[in-house]
């Protein structure tokens, strides 16, 4: 298989705000990326300083999410130059990567 170059991209939110719900849908329907992933934290510490833990007993409705996906460089560019219209900026984080072995 041919190695391409890639931008990873992860965009951190919280469960249960309307940002999420934004973001998925847009990934989905206007920003045709190869394909994404929503990762779901079971604890986390947000900009608050506030710990949000799932536990048997209580379930937080803040816990923390990860949307991640890659593109090439190009595509990466354009998309999160849209993307930070939904998102504040200093929560989403990319880093150069490769297809392929």
């Amino acid at each position: 298989m041919k190695r391409i170059d890639v931008t990873m991209v992860r965009v951190y939110l919280a469960e249960g705000r309307s940002d999420l719900n934004k973001v998925e849908q847009w990934l989905k329907d206007e920003a045709n990326v190869r394909g994404y992933t929503v990762f779901r934290g079971i604890e986390g510490v947000g900009s608050d300083g506030q710990k949000q833990t799932a536990s048997l007993l209580d379930l937080s409705s803040a816990l923390p999410i990860v949307i991640e996906f890659f593109d090439t460089p190009g595509r990466v560019n354009s998309i999160l130059d849209n993307l930070q219209k939904l998102v504040k900026a200093d929560h989403i984080v990319s880093w150069s990567a490769r297809l392929g072995h």
